[in-house]
């Protein structure tokens, strides 16, 4: 019989159950562990190569690049783009998922749908199409519109779905004290979208870092353009990766910020709990307005862009539709998408096992290495895969398993933070309580803790397609010969300012993302027993 070579120190405790027996884990820690520190190493190798090519540059010109005027800014707009999108982010999102599952609110089951469908738009599609509406849009507070409307639904959806399972007996006890409505959303609903919100906003900000088309069409400059355009323009390695050094430090500083706010709170529950639904606040005067602040956030962040991506398709006529060139996009798109959302689920499970089963600081270690790569803009992630690919396996280089291993690299976090939360609600308990019964612990893992998080992970698959969907950078650099992703067709025809030629494109994009984004909610419903 196996056993648990796992240090204690390191990955904790585990309660006793049954007859004083200590419950093996599904499966061996040790292994889990073992398969989280390869993958943590694998996604170290962007990192790696930012590091060596810096420490390659020499002290002296390695501060001269980064201690500079141009630097300062660019970390000024960042600073400023986080500071100001996240929070913005988190308002919308809480305040809408409050809305839609807590008050009266007429049509909320429509609102629900609706709140979640921006998500199906690229944050440079819904660029392409504010700049359509207004061409002098520029600078700062340009990307906190844009950025703001195109992720506040990372926010939203999963505070949603906590808010829908949350035990309504929490909020009907803190009534029963004498708290009134607002009392008890602050002092007991909010505590418990601690998860949601952390984890909502640090995907919020790693969208920011590494974003390029959406600020890149509204000449926005961030540390991710400055690198695009030192690569494009004169493949200045050296001042890229300098900026990039900066960029992963900034990472870092979010990352720690996270991992202390999310604190150690548990939030799972054994037992059904309470049956009753939760009481929904009458809205009275406050109906009206709730009613067009929800239209009007609505109509900003998905009514526009699809409407003027339907106006240049009609401008542009019959003539832009070309089965030839639409149909191998269209195809390409939808296999690296599954491809992909498979690979990266089922990579980011061990990670989420360790840091919910098992917390420690080795675990929150591997989990801090795959958002420290994710968190990096595609160029620096596709630039590191060509330079080892090359030097190291050169029949690697330009393959589908290169373009599919950066996908996982740059998405995993989307996968991680949905099956931590899932496995965060499935309690260990139950597991346990299978095992003393006498189920081998790999099958009990299957029937419970498995079949419990299923919905999350699906969830976090859907997350990882609509990112694939949209991603631009590497795929223009890592992509076999020949590969046309609907991304890299739409960037190549908005970059010559053809408008019309790129909006079959974005079209196609949305309808492809809708369904995924739907699934995406209603998958989160299920994790709420819904």
């Amino acid at each position: 019989m196996t056993t648990d070579l796992a240090a204690p120190e390191i990955f904790g405790s585990t309660t006793t159950a049954g007859r004083g027996k200590r419950p093996r884990p599904p499966f061996g820690v040790s292994i889990v562990a073992i398969l989280a520190v390869l993958i943590a190493l694998f996604s170290l190798i962007p990192l790696g190569y930012v590091i060596f090519m810096t420490g390659a540059t020499g002290w002296e010109t390695a501060t001269g690049l980064i201690f500079r005027p141009r630097v300062g800014e660019l970390l000024l707009n960042t600073i400023l783009l986080i500071v100001i999108t996240v929070p913005l982010c988190l308002v919308l999102g809480v305040g809408g998922a409050w809305l839609v599952e807590r008050t009266q609110l007429r049509g909320h089951k429509w609102w629900a749908v609706v709140l979640a469908a921006p998500l199906a738009i690229p944050a440079f599609v819904n660029s392409y199409a504010w700049v359509s509406a207004v061409p002098s849009l520029a600078g700062l507070w340009s990307g906190v519109l844009i950025a703001t409307l195109s992720y506040f639904p990372l926010v939203y959806i999963p505070a949603a779905a906590t808010l829908s399972r949350l035990d309504p007996a929490i909020e009907q006890s803190a009534a029963s004290l004498g708290l009134g409505a607002w009392r008890t959303f602050f002092r007991v609903v909010l505590p418990q979208l601690r998860i949601a919100m952390t984890g909502g906003g640090l995907l919020v900000s790693l969208h920011l870092l590494a974003e390029y088309g959406a600020f890149a069409m509204i000449r926005f400059d961030t540390f991710t353009t400055a690198i695009m355009v030192q690569f494009q323009s004169t493949f200045n390695g050296t001042a890229g990766n300098m900026l990039a050094s900066v960029l992963v430090f900034l990472c870092l500083i979010l990352l720690l910020v996270e991992v202390r706010s999310r604190g150690s709170a548990r939030y799972a529950r054994v037992g059904s709990g309470a049956q009753a639904r939760a009481l929904r606040l009458p809205l009275h005067a406050y109906q009206v307005p709730a009613q067009l602040s929800l239209l009007a956030l609505a109509g900003l962040a998905f009514g526009l862009p699809v409407w003027f991506v339907l106006r240049w398709i009609i401008a542009g006529g019959p003539g832009i539709w070309s089965t030839a060139e639409f149909l191998p996009a269209l195809v390409q798109t939808l296999g690296y998408g599954m491809i992909g959302a498979v690979a990266t689920t089922v990579v980011a499970f061990p990670m989420a096992y360790l840091a919910v089963r098992h917390p420690s600081w080795f675990s929150k270690l591997l989990e801090l290495s795959n958002y420290v790569t994710s968190s990096m803009p595609g160029i620096v992630v596709g630039l590191a895969f060509v330079t080892v690919s090359i030097r190291l396996v050169p029949g690697f280089y330009q393959s589908t398993g290169l373009l599919v291993a950066a996908y996982v690299l740059l998405f995993v976090p989307r996968a991680l933070v949905n099956i931590r939360a899932g496995l965060a609600q499935a309690p260990k308990e139950l597991d346990e309580a299978a095992q003393a019964l006498g189920t081998p612990p790999l099958l009990s893992f299957i029937r419970v803790t498995l079949r419990l998080s299923a919905p999350a992970a699906a969830g976090g698959a859907a997350l990882v397609f609509l990112g694939i969907v949209n991603e631009l950078t590497a795929t223009l650099l890592l992509s076999p010969n020949g590969t046309r992703t609907l991304a890299t067709e739409f960037w190549s025809k908005s970059s010559e300012i053809d408008y019309a030629g790129a909006a079959p494109y974005a079209l196609l994009m949305i309808l492809i993302s809708a369904p995924m984004t739907y699934l995406l909610f209603q998958q989160s419903k299920k994790v709420a027993g819904q």
